[in-house]
């Protein structure tokens, strides 16, 4: 193998694959190469910026060829921000490499049999998608290589967008998101262009001063809006100022919100949500259930296409009115809900309490009594002295974090042993592993991707497993 060095040019490689990250791949003399800006079936020559012994990292620094796949970006931010980054990549395509890797993870990660892989369900729009967005404010605005090869002055440094990748102090100013429906980026722009009228200060980091520090934008499919300010220094005036604006401006918020936050992330969670006007939540709505999200929910971010997911794990349940059911990680027990008038009883378990206490709402609100829920970690809540007082499990569903299961609870399905699971998983690597687990026991009937977040890497992943 030639030598490679840090900032060394490879020429003339063929990109062959993508990565679980969204990265694309190359090899040279047996080396696997990483690549930033390339999609497969383009020639590019790379410039390596990090070299381990089994692999290099490295983005395009020219293209010799392109791909037949390969697309004109939509957003004039792509390549600066971390996010859409397949973007350039055809949606078709996007779709033949998330079934890939699903495929990849059960054969080769856990080493998995299964009677059927159905083909992966794609999103109805490639933008527009998503019914959440949280932004950054920063008194480091990130410049562009355009800005700064420009010579232009700027004076104003703050910014309201996203952060930069590995930059926790530099946000891109976003002028437009494609991501999010309307009323999002017009409420954003607002808040910007109001905090620089009113000469208000953006969160330095660094220092820990500034008084804006994040909004939070959620949507819904009825076309509920909720706006959430998080500020860093309290200045009431300031504060209450810009929330009289927005709710002049935009009538059509349906939840206007403001939190202080002195924490050392940007999560919500701990804090205190005070409403400025309206409700303390939004209400989504599905098959004529009403589901009501509060600031700190949980609840799928891609509304339509968590429909299709929903009905899906409904579907692979095969429920038919007589059996016990458990959802583990319910979240607001979406799902919960949604199989409730198909089961006897539904169990539901998640760690965060606001989103339990709104699980248990959204089941009053719709006339649903057969349901309970629960609040606690996964692993202490759900034991066998649990399953002994609210029933054995006929079936259980289970839609983890990406970090999958923890393998007490693994073990405590096995000993419940209910008839079937369904897994729904953003990650199915940590699927596979779980799933190689239970392989013993149970044998899995079906397989299907659903297409939540186009243009990135991401998938979702539903499993049927039946006792043996």
């Amino acid at each position: 193998m030639s030598k490679i060095k840090k900032n060394f040019i490879l020429e003339n490689l063929e990109v062959v694959d993508i990565s679980t990250e969204g990265k694309a791949i190359a090899k040279h003399e047996g080396l696997v190469v990483f690549i930033e800006g390339a999609v497969p079936g383009d020639v590019v020559d790379v410039m390596v910026h990090r070299k381990k012994n089994s692999f290099a990292e490295g983005k395009v620094h020219e293209i010799k060829k392109l791909s037949p796949e390969r697309v004109t970006p939509k957003c004039e931010h792509f390549g600066t921000c971390g996010g859409c980054k397949w973007q350039n990549f055809s949606y078709k395509e996007q779709l033949r490499f998330k079934q890939k890797y699903v495929y990849d993870a059960f054969t080769r990660i856990g080493k998995l049999e299964f009677e059927e892989m159905l083909p992966i369900l794609g999103n109805a729009t490639e933008y527009y998608y998503r019914n959440k967005l949280e932004y950054s404010f920063s008194n480091k605005k990130w410049l562009t290589t355009e800005q700064m090869q420009s010579g232009e002055v700027i004076e104003n440094k703050n910014a309201l967008g996203f952060h930069i990748p590995g930059m926790f102090d530099k946000i891109l100013q976003i002028n437009n998101c494609y991501l999010q429906p309307e009323p999002s980026n017009s409420i954003r722009n607002a808040i910007k262009d109001y905090a620089f009228k009113n000469n208000l200060t953006f969160f330095d980091i660094r220092n820990k001063a500034g008084m804006l520090r994040t909004v939070m934008i959620r949507t819904t499919s009825i076309g509920e809006t909720m706006v959430l300010v998080a500020i860093y220094d309290w200045l009431e005036n300031e504060l209450f100022g810009l929330l009289e604006f927005l709710k002049t401006t935009f009538p059509q918020i349906t939840s206007l919100q403001y939190t202080h936050s002195h924490k050392a992330n940007d999560t919500f969670q701990g804090l205190e949500i005070k409403t400025y006007s309206g409700r303390d939540h939004i209400v989504e709505e599905m098959e004529g259930l009403k589901f009501k999200i509060s600031a700190k929910s949980f609840y799928q971010t891609n509304s339509e296409q968590a429909y299709n997911l929903y009905k899906i794990t409904r579907d692979f349940a095969q429920l038919k009115g007589d059996e016990v059911v458990y959802d583990l990680y319910t979240g607001t027990g979406t799902i919960a809900n949604f199989v409730a008038r198909q089961a006897k009883k539904v169990v539901g378990v998640e760690y965060v309490e606001d989103s339990i206490l709104d699980a248990k709402e959204n089941s009053k609100s719709n006339g649903i009594t057969n349901t309970l829920f629960f609040a606690g970690d996964m692993k202490d809540v759900l034991n066998d002295a649990f399953i002994s007082e609210h029933g054995k499990p006929d079936v259980i569903i289970t839609d983890p974090p990406r970090a999958g299961m923890h393998e007490d609870v693994v073990k405590v399905i096995l000993r419940a042993a209910p008839k079937r699971v369904v897994y729904v998983s953003c990650n199915p690597s940590t699927q596979a592993r779980d799933l190689a687990l239970m392989q013993n026991d149970y044998k899995i009937i079906k397989v299907q991707a659903v297409d939540m977040f186009p243009q990135t890497a991401h998938v979702e992943n539903v499993t049927l497993l039946e006792r043996k």
